[in-house]
């Protein structure tokens, strides 16, 4: 059975833990597990459920983000992750890939179509869709990461109220159930709480906190941000994140022993669970709710 190293840089103000991911030694294992994992797939029937659409046209593959990336905001609002103006999702532009949407500033999360969405330029200025303010500490979190990270099309970062309290402990959640496993691998901490994020360096040092591979990561003493290469798996990974915190407060206040998921267990369980399709594919009831109780103001998007 492999260890789980810890990796912390030092030198004010980040500090990185972030599992290790998997070695070049582990990818005939993986490929082993993948198969397994497709033969699974035969549980449904023999039918194949629809994954992430393949759409060649930019400005339609803009329209179907829009309406997912709102449709992600009413799932937020629908959890209880609505706290005043914080909090914003952020979808790269296919069209033009070095600019990004963002909610507008003051708007309830539970009210958000895709046509108040807006779309802001690498300095923050607003150059499409929606004509109007957009929250400043969530341009510098969210420019950063997607400058650092062109495998990153969408992140999510609200101040909801588990991920605030497990952020107070500045460290990453244990892997000590299922879902825990999907940020076996991914997730990582941002040891220092510069205040609201003003500054440019601290959306910079956000973004080295997540690193190269991560996809979900704890800023100490604020809260929690995820990413994807869709708003849906960046969506799902949040709410899933701020589940799994919930849980593990409950599980530190029992006082009892706890029972680690081995390293091999969860890698197997994080390579069946936690790819970009079965991500997506966990968000879709979320979505389809919202669309079906939305009177027609949210739909799939055109494709």
């Amino acid at each position: 059975m492999s260890t789980t190293t810890t990796t912390v840089i030092t030198e004010a103000p980040v500090a990185v833990s972030l599992p290790t991911t998997l070695t070049q030694a582990d990818e005939p294992k993986v490929e082993e597990l993948k198969t397994d994992a497709a033969i699974s797939a035969l549980s449904t029937g023999g039918y194949e459920f629809p994954g992430i659409p393949k759409i060649d046209d930019p400005y339609k593959k803009r329209q179907w983000q829009l309406e997912h990336m709102a449709g992600a905001f009413r799932v937020f609002a629908r959890k209880g992750f609505t706290e005043g103006t914080s909090g914003h999702i952020s979808v790269r532009d296919p069209v033009d890939p070095n600019t990004f949407w963002i909610n507008p500033l003051g708007k309830h999360f539970g009210m958000l179509k895709a046509s108040d969405m807006v779309q802001i330029d690498e300095e923050g200025r607003v150059i499409g869709g929606n004509k109007t303010a957009v929250n400043a500490a969530g341009f510098m979190i969210h420019s950063a990461v997607h400058k650092a990270r062109p495998d990153i099309n969408a992140a999510c970062h609200t101040h909801s109220p588990a991920g605030k309290a497990w952020s107070a402990f500045g460290r990453p959640l244990d892997i000590i159930n299922q879902d825990s496993c999907n940020f076996y691998g991914i997730q990582a901490v941002y040891k220092a709480f510069g205040g609201v994020v003003l500054g440019a360096e601290e959306g910079v040092r956000i973004a080295e906190a997540l690193g190269p591979k991560g996809k979900a990561i704890i800023l100490q003493n604020h809260g929690l941000l995820t990413a994807g290469s869709t708003v849906d798996e960046a969506a799902y990974l949040f709410t899933c994140m701020e589940r799994t915190c919930e849980v593990q407060l409950m599980v530190e206040s029992a006082g009892l022993p706890k029972k680690l998921i081995g390293d091999e267990e969860a890698r197997f369980t994080s390579s069946v669970n936690a790819d970009a399709e079965t991500l997506y594919t966990e968000f879709q009831p979320d979505f389809e709710y919202e669309i079906w109780k939305s009177n027609g103001e949210l739909s799939k998007g055109g494709y």
